[in-house]
């Protein structure tokens, strides 16, 4: 008698780590993939699913979110740049620890209910209460503090000694699914000592770091103003990217400062919806290079956080900038997209074999009913993902081989408690729903 596993898939249709078909049973054991069998094997589990029509999957990784900007959804839309300085900043400064934890609270079930299995979260000034409310929610995530020395008293994190000292707090508090990286919001946005200090102590400590790099065309103009090179550039002349460096954004990017990127293993994340605005990354050329690309939302401010409209939105939008001038109709193919959405965002994770349905890879996966008029019948199912999957089409997710939803019914947390919850505080503080 073989081993009784945790999970069993039976008969499942799945996607291979290069984002082809297959088919047959998944069994799931220690929060890991623990073997690829054929169909109907009947080997022994605590939980058998099956389900016609589903394809299971990877599930998707938000390389980059904004936990503490849940409440701020629809304010952003139309707005001028730069927009993080005039209202993201000044809206996070009215939080308090009851508003953060409904933020959190309210983008696990929107990130649950869209099929992110992860997240690397951007920071905020409740880091330790954010770290509650994803525990009990069952997904994988990477935070950190809000670490800034030039913003409004109330998000400013002291002293740079404070503010290391907060990361290193953080981090020594974290394990398991849910782990702390050090971070400063922006180059821009913060004293020179302070950001040189935090990239030191990451180095020193081994800790990834996350920054924002080069969102804008203007801050990327006032870096050099300042310091007289490019952010990539400085960095490397400083021996600042010595430690696993994640950088959401890169829209402006020189080719010097992709060779660098390559050079450093940088893992880097593109945000569509929100970069559309500003500028269009050079994507073709990073992957080229073999650098780690993988997607994040921005947050639910920047219009929710289905990763499957972000995979769309920048596939058309590397059509019209990067193909129709070279003619090339598979400049961003959908396998591609696909594996920037799953593996790239688990590189920026640092979660070994994550993004992948392979034995030995973390058990995080989502199942997509696919039995549905806008999705079948179809000629090529992994590009009907891409072309017309939502969020709304997960039917299950899987987290370190735990259910986290069933028939889209979210087992880890209140849902209706928490809606309750929102409407009640958003009558108590209606400035943060009608924020101006």
């Amino acid at each position: 008698m073989g081993p009784t596993y945790d999970i069993l898939l039976k008969n499942a249709s799945y996607l291979t780590p290069d984002m082809e078909l297959a088919s047959g049973d998944i069994a799931m054991s220690g929060g890991r993939i623990a073997a690829l069998l054929p169909a109907n094997s009947g080997v022994p589990a605590d939980r058998v699913l099956t389900g016609g029509g589903l394809l299971w999957m990877p599930g998707l990784v938000d390389g980059h979110t904004h936990t503490s900007q849940q409440l701020l959804r629809g304010r952003l839309l139309d707005e001028k740049p730069v927009i993080w300085k005039r209202v993201n900043v000044p809206f996070e400064c009215r939080l308090d620890e009851e508003s953060s934890r409904l933020s959190a609270q309210l983008a696990a079930l929107e990130m649950i209910h869209s099929g992110t299995t992860g997240f690397i979260d951007a920071g905020g000034k409740y880091a330790d209460v954010f770290a509650q409310v994803y525990e009990a929610s069952g997904l994988r995530g990477r935070l950190t503090c809000f670490t800034n020395d030039n913003a409004p008293e109330p998000l400013r994190c002291g002293t740079v000694e404070e503010g290391v000292r907060r990361l290193r707090e953080l981090r020594g508090s974290l394990s398991g699914r849910l782990q702390g990286y050090f971070s400063v919001t922006a180059l821009t946005a913060a004293s020179e000592t302070l950001f040189r200090s935090v990239l030191e102590a990451a180095t020193e400590a081994g800790a990834p770091v996350e920054i924002h790099m080069n969102e804008y065309a203007s801050e990327v103009s006032d870096f050099i103003e300042r310091y007289g090179s490019r952010p990539f550039e400085y960095l490397e002349a400083h021996g600042l990217l010595e430690t696993p460096f994640i950088a959401p954004h890169c829209i402006f990017l020189s080719p010097d400062e992709m060779e660098i990127i390559r050079r450093k293993q940088v893992r880097v994340v593109h945000c569509p919806f929100s970069n559309c605005g500003k500028g269009v990354p050079d994507t073709p050329q990073l992957l080229s290079r073999g650098v780690s690309v993988g997607f994040g939302s921005d947050g639910s401010a920047h219009g929710g956080v289905d990763l499957f409209r972000e995979m769309r939105l920048f596939r058309g939008v590397q059509n019209a900038v990067r193909g129709v001038g070279t003619a090339d109709s598979q400049v961003m193919p959908a396998r591609t997209l696909l594996k920037m959405a799953t593996q790239g965002g688990a590189a920026a994770m640092l979660e070994d074999g994550g993004g992948r349905i392979a034995p030995g890879a973390p058990a995080d996966l989502i199942a997509v009913d696919m039995d549905q008029p806008h999705l079948w019948p179809t000629q090529n199912a992994v590009n009907t993902l891409v072309e017309s999957a939502s969020g709304r089409d997960v039917v299950h997710m899987i987290v370190d081989g735990r259910l986290v939803m069933e028939d889209r019914q979210v087992l880890t947390l209140d849902e209706r408690a928490i809606l309750a919850q929102a409407r009640a505080l958003l009558d108590r503080q209606p400035h943060l729903a009608r924020w101006a």
